[in-house]
């Protein structure tokens, strides 16, 4: 049997090499393992939102994953009778570097990640299934099979389940997987699509449904998903019936052809009962599935694995309490849960049969939507919710307050925001980061105190910050503020870090 590892991470979607790329960023003793023999080549989950691009930024992904993608800031709206032309991202966006959706395949944003991993000597081990998971003390046995059958027995100290909707580790840990599923078939096809204005996103509101082209540009210029139409006949999906949706369903005259990829599927709206048992972890779609309305689930799941990543990190080497580790599902599985209502409702507005809902995506909607769109608060609050800006943490243990707050800025628990420009790429890297503001020579200068130098790092802003005065605001390894006061007096920050990263 091998040396015990860190961690064994279950799964190499965008989640596990998330997950896999951050743990290899702290030197963490740990494998990833896929039971596909193949990294996906299809398309999938095509969109990355802007807070995924800012976690990702921290260990120079970003940038290589907008080299490759299409970055979109426009939408049409086909409503009856009327085309919206909807900025994207215009609103409510503007503290952060990345303004825009990501149009990238899934397929490359695998490859990106993997590359990522494989230039700092950390490969996936595809055609590896686990079998079994069983804790005993101190580590987990894991039962592998590799791809030539043979088997190997792995210790861990803990497992992370990024093994998607059938999760094996799931499983294992005994952990529930409630919900339910859509009564709908939907249709998905990258091609190419004449006809369609290149560059922006097009969705198309009819009373049967919904019908959306987005723009990819690699494997296909289109990605098309559409509800199979009531009434038509199973079997086979092909061009065809593809056709005869665009030609009824809108007025405009597309041509469809080239197909890449086509696949029909159904679409669940199911959550684990919990995030955490043990040593084990559940992250991506292992913990939640829902409508891919807004284009959350990879997003989420990545950024669950961002979550989870630096404080398994930080408990393995001896950096930080085991308590750590509760606040994973804390402040992950309260976003899990917005995020399965939030695409709850849009799917049923949009989908739903009801005369109610059918009258309102005809009718109403040509109407109310304009008005809606002018409204900029509004259109801020929704873009803030759909690009995953707005995400905090403010109720989780892990966020605290001094005894003075700031009158404006960030809270405890929020996101570090890009303001002023290039703030979050001043701070990337593993490790805390203690952002001081004012004149420097106010501070103590025994900062970091306690010496934690291999794992904090202080910034002297100066007055170009998020907050206004005197400030010391903490920011975690994964870009949100832990620890915010106003003033000089340090015995909070001291608190804080002796329960959170104590000194050996």
């Amino acid at each position: 049997m091998t040396a015990p590892l860190d961690a064994l991470v279950v799964g190499a979607g965008p989640t596990g090499l998330a997950l896999a790329t951050q743990l290899r960023a702290y030197g963490t003793p740990f494998r990833i393992v896929d039971r596909s023999t193949d990294r996906a080549r299809e398309s999938r989950a095509p969109a990355i939102q802007p807070r995924t691009l800012e976690m990702l930024s921290a260990f120079g992904v970003a940038d290589d994953l907008v080299d490759r993608g299409n970055a979109t800031v426009g939408l049409h709206l086909h409503l009856p009778r009327r085309v919206l032309r909807v900025p994207v991202f215009d609103v409510g966006c503007d503290d952060t570097p990345y303004p825009f959706l990501l149009f990238l395949p899934q397929s490359e944003t695998e490859a990106t990640l993997t590359a990522h991993l494989a230039a700092r000597d950390v490969m996936v081990e595809r055609g590896t299934e686990l079998l079994r998971a069983e804790p005993g003390g101190e580590y987990v046995t894991c039962r592998l099979r590799h791809r030539d059958g043979t088997e190997e027995s792995v210790r861990a100290r803990y497992v992370a389940g990024c093994d998607g909707a059938h999760s094996t580790v799931r499983s294992q840990a005994g952990i529930g997987f409630e919900g339910y599923a859509y009564p709908q078939t939907f249709l998905l096809a990258d091609l190419e699509a004449d006809g369609l204005e290149p560059g922006v996103a097009h969705t198309y509101m009819t009373a049967t449904g919904l019908l959306f082209f987005f723009p990819l540009g690699t494997p296909a210029t289109w990605r098309m998903i559409a509800m199979h139409p009531p009434g038509s006949p199973g079997g086979k999906l092909s061009l065809d019936l593809l056709q005869r949706i665009a030609d009824d369903w809108t007025p405009d005259r597309l041509s469809l052809r080239d197909p890449v990829w086509m696949t029909s599927f159904r679409i669940h709206n199911r959550g684990a009962t919990h995030y955490r048992r043990g040593p084990f972890f559940l992250a991506g779609d292992a913990a939640h599935i829902h409508s891919p309305a807004g284009g959350q689930g990879m997003n989420t799941g990545i950024q669950d694995a961002l979550n989870l990543g630096w404080k398994l990190a930080h408990v393995c080497r001896g950096a930080a309490p085991e308590e750590l580790l509760e606040t994973y599902e804390a402040e992950r599985a309260p976003v899990g849960r917005g995020v399965r209502r939030l695409t709850d409702r849009a799917f049923t507005v949009g989908t739903s049969s009801h005369p109610a809902l059918r009258l309102a995506r005809t009718r109403l909607a040509p109407h109310m939507a304009p008005l809606l769109l002018r409204a900029t608060g509004a259109r801020a609050r929704l873009f803030r919710t759909v690009s995953e800006l707005g995400i905090h943490y403010r109720r989780g243990p892990a966020s605290v307050t001094g005894r003075h707050r700031p009158r404006q800025g960030p809270r405890a628990g929020d996101r570090l925001p890009d303001a002023p420009a290039g703030l979050q790429r001043r701070v990337a890297g593993p490790g805390y980061h203690l952002l001081l503001t004012g004149p420097a020579h106010v501070w103590p200068d025994d900062l970091p105190p306690g010496g934690r130098r291999d794992l904090l790092t202080v910034h002297h802003l100066g007055p170009r910050s998020p907050w206004p005065g005197l400030t010391q605001a903490l920011v975690r390894p994964d870009g949100y503020v832990g620890h915010l006061a106003a003033g000089t007096d340090i015995a909070g920050l001291r608190a804080y870090l002796d329960r959170w990263l104590p000194t050996p």
